[in-house]
């Protein structure tokens, strides 16, 4: 059965919020040395490293691994986080170790609790494993604020090179799902270029809502178009005319793994493939998840004519 349908190019046609409340500790930040590479400094104390990012208004940069550093903990410090380039995107965020067993005291259902961090609801694109969360502290007028914007979780298919932490270190800032996306696209090995222009909150927007929309219906597709066209394209600027690509993933399929099986669902469709690969003035990506098990894609782009 085929998961793609056509492209319309021609110009015719929750990530629940994390616990609040915490204990703030002595402050402790990365840094960069004034002549040499960049220094960062792990906190070990969650509720210390939530305190300190909100007050500094950073990202927080959450590295859950095993306990004693076993592998892969090991490999992904010695491979990535040591990375002279990493470092250095890092030394713009608070960072903090925790070990998959960590607990946090927060409230459930009205009733303080001590829990897990990694059971979160906030955290469970994580899927339990060693990885890397981002919670974003930085931008204060956001929807996303204080909530878990990144998650990535390294399985026996999912591991993450210096450059691909590079890339998710220079995440535009917004939900998670419209960041792993956008990583699913930057990373691809062709190196598609339809996220090197400007983001666009308009069709961020828009994307999220189609995205939900095939969600609800359980049904991919570039429903009432010819409608969301007019709209889209009427407010862009400069004369810009709005095109769409849509995906959806396996039934199944968790977060990032979703993301990445859509972009290359779309590298099999030269329609789709012409509009990701390409450069435009603005963009918009974002993914929402079915009742079904499948993630629904969207993607959105304002090129000129």
């Amino acid at each position: 059965m085929s998961r793609l349908l056509f492209v319309c190019i021609c110009a015719l046609m929750f990530v629940p919020q994390v616990s609040e409340g915490l204990p703030a500790g002595e402050p402790t930040d990365s840094k960069s040395a004034a002549n040499g590479p960049a220094v960062v400094h792990w906190l070990s104390d969650y509720a210390q490293a939530v305190a300190t990012a909100k007050s500094r208004g950073k990202m927080l940069m959450v590295y859950f691994c095993t306990p004693g550093g076993e592998a892969p903990c090991n490999r992904f410090r010695a491979e990535t986080l040591s990375d002279p380039e990493v470092g250095r995107l890092l030394a713009d965020f608070v960072c903090v170790q925790v070990e998959l067993e960590a607990k946090i005291t927060t409230h459930v259902d009205g009733q303080e609790r001590t829990i897990t961090i990694l059971e979160h609801r906030a955290f469970q694109e994580m899927l339990g494993r060693p990885g890397i969360a981002i919670i974003d502290y930085a931008h204060r007028e956001a929807p996303y604020y204080k909530r878990v914007v990144s998650t990535f979780p390294i399985t026996d298919q999912l591991w993450y090179t210096p450059e691909k932490m590079q890339i998710i270190l220079r995440l535009p800032p917004g939900t998670l799902t419209q960041r792993t996306l956008i990583y699913a696209v930057r990373t691809h090995v062709e190196r598609p270029r339809s996220t090197e222009g400007k983001l666009c909150s308009n069709l961020t927007k828009e994307a999220s809502e189609h995205s939900e929309y095939q969600a609800k219906i359980r049904r991919q597709g570039h429903h009432f178009w010819e409608t969301r066209f007019q709209r889209i394209t009427g407010r862009l600027p400069g004369g810009l005319v709005a095109s769409e690509v849509c995906a959806e993933s396996w039934p199944g399929e968790r977060l990032v793994e979703a993301a990445i099986e859509c972009v290359r669902s779309w590298r099999f469709s030269s329609g789709h493939w012409s509009a990701v690969r390409a450069r435009h003035d603005v963009f918009g990506y974002d993914m929402k998840l079915g009742s079904n098990g499948v993630w629904y894609a969207t993607g959105i782009f304002g090129q000129r004519r």
